[in-house]
């Protein structure tokens, strides 16, 4: 069982997690162990109350493909249980981060003094330029 809150949890069976070879540097080690853990979650099989499966389905996320399965790729431990532990905190982190309702943009006007100095420093740059201008001798 994955805690996601005091009332919200995912079993075991809704997560499927694969060992794979890691990438990168690491010698013999990389070659020919599989630390690097493969996890994946489908959203919509999953037994996620429903306000939760529509949030992290809106998401616009790399790890949430389009038929709503998260993916998340864990290779930065040397061991694979490290690596495993850190995909399922991850994947926790962001179904929990969908439950933090977003604060509305409350859209602002600029005041009437930083209009002015915006238009001010705009005039002032157009007369510096307007000296570097070759004058035409006729």
């Amino acid at each position: 069982m994955l805690p996601i809150s005091s009332s919200v949890s995912i079993p075991d069976q809704e997560i499927e997690i694969h060992a794979i070879r890691s990438q990168g540097a690491g010698g013999q080690n990389v070659n020919k162990v599989s630390t690097a853990i493969h996890l994946q979650f489908d959203i919509r099989a999953s037994s996620l109350p429903p306000f939760y499966k529509e949030e992290l389905l809106k998401l616009r996320d790399h790890r949430v493909s389009a038929d709503g399965v998260i993916t998340i790729k864990a290779q930065q431990h040397r061991t694979q249980e490290r690596n495993r532990e850190d995909a399922l905190e991850r994947l926790r982190l962001l179904i929990q981060s969908v439950a933090i309702p977003r604060k509305k943009r409350r859209p602002t006007k600029p005041t009437k003094g930083s209009q002015n100095r915006r238009i001010e420093g705009k005039k002032r740059q157009g007369r510096v330029k307007a000296l570097r201008r070759t004058l035409d001798e006729s």
